[in-house]
């Protein structure tokens, strides 16, 4: 039972390396400022505020669609940082001559 279900734990997690939320601040970054600009510009052309903030909102809930679910592009590079057996992998740390690590 615990393998069917550990793809759904893993999803709802929510994990996401340091190149995903790098990723993901610049996707956001973008997406609002290209859904201000359009809002502002369809606004500016029909003359109505109601229809640039509903074109703004739709632009947010868009960015939020698509920066705020933890999607599997946001965990392509994930990092190492203990193996399965809960051992540390890779060089141990020294502080005066002394392992620590």
């Amino acid at each position: 039972m615990d393998e069917l279900l550990a793809p759904i734990q893993d999803a709802l997690e929510g994990q996401i390396d340091f190149h995903g939320q790098h990723l993901a601040e610049l996707l956001s970054t973008v997406l609002l400022v290209i859904s201000g600009i359009v809002s502002f510009l369809v606004g500016w052309i029909y003359k109505d505020i109601h229809l640039t903030l509903w074109v703004g909102l739709g632009g947010t809930l868009f960015t939020a669609l698509a920066v705020i679910p933890p999607w599997p592009i946001y965990n392509q590079n994930p990092e190492r940082w203990l193996n399965k057996d809960g051992s540390s992998r890779g060089p141990h740390v020294m502080v005066d001559g002394v392992k620590v690590a």
